[in-house]
């Protein structure tokens, strides 16, 4: 049986600062208007390959994650497969219909309603009406959107949007899904809703492309992973393996100091730059090991390139697939800083009692000014052991928990 998709020596190029793809003559116009002498000259373009050389089979029915760091070209390749937009060079074959979710509200009509927008969906899938009939009323449900259905998608919220949109290319009759990182956007509830969704698809013969940071779910989900870095494929082999390989690559051992000021893969505006990370016992010395339940601070040392006022620092404590474990930042604990001038500098955050399991674990970091704009944000920067101790007993025939509480015990008996 021939697969499903097939990726032959794909590579896509961006020219950076010039748009992609056709140009629609009103844009040619804009642009002439704004700069009607300008002329650059091909030496003066800086060229990005999203994608490098990219080579790989899906069969059909098979359910295969993506992984890789933010700017890796997940996007990109899904994009490519969903023929949004055309690769550089190589080519791509995928056999049946494709239902892509890669965006809130991918493929949406502004001024139609939701109802007029499913059918839209299935008209462009080549469903038969009768046939999308028979799955309106579960796709309306599923997206909760009962008293919306008749009003346009342009009032809709982002996550009235994503319901829908997950709930179209769900049920609607496609060959292949493809699924990007969206479904992060949604609350909870939707999103346990939609996993479970993913997860009966299994046994239902779809073809399933799925990109998360969540790693957990990508190995819970997934029988394949393709790791991309850099555009090109790091790795292709059955989930865990692949995902294990993926997450050594944050560092290679545990290091109580990390430095961060090489690290390439960040986001932001620059104005501040995380630049080391150590982890220190309360009395602000290096710790030998850590250990669930005990003290820790971790020191985030920082240059400030622009003074920023009212700035806000948050980390995030993921475990080894990616989990979110804990999550805290200076604005919820209340925590207000007037300014930072620009130069060196360093906060601590200190937690009184670490209550997770032991196992290994990920440090992500961000820092925000005033208005929200990122300044620096780092996923998965360095990674850190976290030891067994006494304080939470023996500890034994625990299933992988990542929550550790203190609990006593008390029962009462007949006499």
């Amino acid at each position: 049986m021939s697969p499903a998709i097939s990726v032959e020596a794909v590579s896509k190029r961006f020219m950076l600062g010039h748009a992609q793809g056709t140009t629609m003559l009103r844009e040619v116009v804009m642009n002439a208007l704004r700069a009607p002498f300008k002329r650059r000259s091909p030496g003066e373009r800086e060229v990005l390959w999203a994608l490098r050389d990219l080579s790989f089979a899906i069969n059909v029915g098979e359910v295969v994650g993506i992984v890789g760091r933010n700017g890796a070209g997940k996007s990109t390749l899904l994009k490519i497969l969903s023929r949004i937009t055309r690769p550089s060079s190589g080519l791509v074959r995928v056999r049946g219909r494709v239902a892509s979710l890669l965006e809130v509200g991918t493929g949406f009509h502004e001024e139609l309603t939701g109802r007029e927008n499913v059918y839209l969906s299935g008209c462009i899938l080549g469903m038969p009406k009768r046939r999308i009939d028979d799955q309106l009323d579960a796709i309306v449900a599923y997206a909760d959107v009962e008293r919306f259905i008749d009003t346009p998608i342009k009032h809709y919220s982002s996550g009235m949007r994503l319901r829908l949109g997950f709930a179209v290319a769900a049920h609607l009759e496609s060959d292949i899904l493809v699924v990007d990182e969206v479904l992060a956007v949604g609350d909870g509830e939707f999103q346990q809703k939609c996993l479970r969704t993913m997860g009966e698809l299994h046994n239902s013969g779809r073809t399933v492309l799925f990109v998360s940071h969540n790693l957990a779910a990508v190995e819970n989900l997934c029988t394949r992973a393709l790791w991309l870095e850099q555009g090109q494929l790091q790795e292709d082999g059955p989930a865990t393996h692949v995902i294990q390989s993926y997450m050594a690559t944050f560092t290679s051992s545990d290091e109580r100091v990390r430095d961060l000021r090489d690290i390439p893969d960040r986001q932001g505006t620059g104005d501040l730059r995380f630049t080391k990370v150590e982890f220190l016992g309360p009395d602000r010395t290096p710790l030998a090991a850590i250990r669930s339940g005990d003290s820790l601070v971790i020191r985030l040392h920082f240059e400030v390139h622009r003074p920023l006022t009212h700035p806000t620092f948050a980390a995030d404590l993921h475990t080894f697939l990616g989990t979110l474990a804990a999550q805290v930042s200076t604005q919820n604990d209340g925590y207000t800083i007037s300014l930072l001038p620009s130069g060196p500098g360093y906060i601590d955050l200190a937690i009184e009692c670490l209550p997770l399991a032991p196992g290994r674990y990920s440090l992500s970091l961000l820092a925000t000014d005033h208005g929200g704009t990122w300044a620096d944000h780092l996923q998965h920067c360095t990674s850190f052991e976290i030891l067994p101790s006494a304080r939470y007993g023996l500890m034994r025939g625990l299933r992988n928990p990542v929550l550790l509480l203190e609990s006593q015990w008390e029962v009462t008996a007949p006499d």
